[in-house]
């Protein structure tokens, strides 16, 4: 059975591109996939040119003519192949560029994770917040930190520095934490959700959520605490109390081991939380150095 023929229009209609690139640009799930099987469909055609060029020669019917038309062919085959389903090249950059516009526009909201009672919140991008904070305000929020993570890192075996960390990417380095309908701040720095058993005061906002790698939006209670030092007392208090996490304890520097097990034990729903994670350790580590050299 013969496939059917993808319109030349897909790869020659300039106007058509054009068309797709403002979708795209305005995170249009539809264009984006679109532009994703192009790709594909391009990177597809490349690789089969450097098969042909690869063979040992030329054909006895083989001329400029038949050169032409298995181009051409060869061109269909690729942009086939990518409407169908193709090398999976599409797919995972589909899922990447989703997660891209998910991290960036959740760098404005706390950041959640999906579950039951005490269950931490997912990050939301706040890597991304990060980058777009003046460095002074950022060094502001890792000095104000600095003696509770090292009472915290002392308690839980871990770093204050990856503390410290964990608390900027969650709440985007002090400006995004939950907030009362007054305004009023939750001083929530690890965005711990306020489960069944919480007894404490809570916060209503909206966080991002992850299922099975796709991005969305919802309204969760989040803890409300009178000060940082209650958030942080509280968040090792979760962390030392729950079996989940016992993989993150006595971590010490080694961030990634620590990112994973909080992972594991279900405090985050972001599949690129550890990779985050990692990256704001080394952000904050360079606000250090920028500091010695200032």
């Amino acid at each position: 059975m013969s496939a059917p023929t993808v319109a030349p229009s897909f790869y020659a209609d300039f106007q058509g591109l054009e068309r797709l690139r403002s979708s795209a640009g305005r995170q249009d799930p539809q264009a984006l996939r679109e532009a994703a099987r192009q790709f594909e469909g391009l990177f597809t055609a490349m690789m089969l040119k450097s098969m042909r060029e690869g063979s040992l020669g030329a054909g006895l019917g083989d001329s400029e003519e038949t050169k032409t038309y298995q181009d051409m062919y060869d061109q269909q085959l690729a942009l086939q192949m990518a409407h169908g389903k193709g090398l999976g090249l599409a797919e995972m950059l589909m899922q990447q560029l989703m997660r891209s516009n998910a991290a960036h526009s959740a760098a404005s909201t706390p950041a959640a994770a999906s579950g039951a009672d005490t269950r931490a919140t997912a990050a939301s991008g706040a890597a991304v917040a990060g980058d777009r904070i003046a460095s002074a305000q950022r060094a502001d929020f890792v000095r104000s930190l600095e003696p509770l993570a090292q009472s915290a890192g002392h308690s839980l075996g871990v770093a204050p520095d990856t503390l410290i960390a964990q608390a900027a990417l969650e709440s985007g380095w002090g400006r995004n934490m939950p907030a009362g309908a007054d305004g009023h701040s939750s001083y929530n720095l690890f965005g711990v959700k306020a489960g069944d058993s919480w007894r404490g005061a809570s916060v209503a906002a909206t966080t991002t959520e992850f299922d099975q790698g796709t991005p969305g939006t919802t309204r969760a209670a989040f803890r409300s605490y009178g000060d940082a030092a209650q958030s942080v007392g509280d968040y090792v208090s979760l962390l030392r109390g729950s079996p989940r996490y016992a993989r993150a304890l006595d971590a010490g520097s080694d961030v990634q081991a620590f990112a994973s097990g909080l992972q594991r034990g279900g405090y985050a729903t972001d599949p690129d939380y550890v990779n985050k994670l990692v990256a704001t350790v080394a952000t904050l580590h360079q606000l250090r150095a920028a500091a010695l050299k200032s």
